[in-house]
């Protein structure tokens, strides 16, 4: 596969990215090299692989998940505007 000039203005423009006109050549050229490059990883044989999310093998750390209300409701009440009761006070929006 090959990009062309309009294909890289058209990347550009989804990617917000902006570009001038006398820029895109050099840009069609760096598409079509990332490209060049996934296809050479294409070749690789990888069947034989695992797969893996780390360098070194390892397990992650856990931990038991449980629903707390994080025992500090005046640190979490400390910032509030306007707090009453332990809650958080706020303007009536609904009559």
């Amino acid at each position: 596969m090959s990009i062309d000039t309009a294909t890289a203005a058209k990347v550009a423009k989804l990617a917000r990215i902006k570009v001038e006109d006398d820029d895109l050549p050099a840009l069609a050229q760096e598409f079509n090299a990332i490209l060049g490059f996934i296809e050479q990883l294409n070749e690789l044989d990888v069947d034989d692989v695992a797969p893996m999310t780390s360098v070194e093998p390892m397990r992650l750390k856990r931990r038991e998940d449980v629903v707390t209300d994080g025992n500090q409701p005046d640190k979490v009440l400390a910032n509030a505007p306007d707090a009453r009761e332990g809650f958080f006070a706020v303007p009536k929006v609904v009559e």
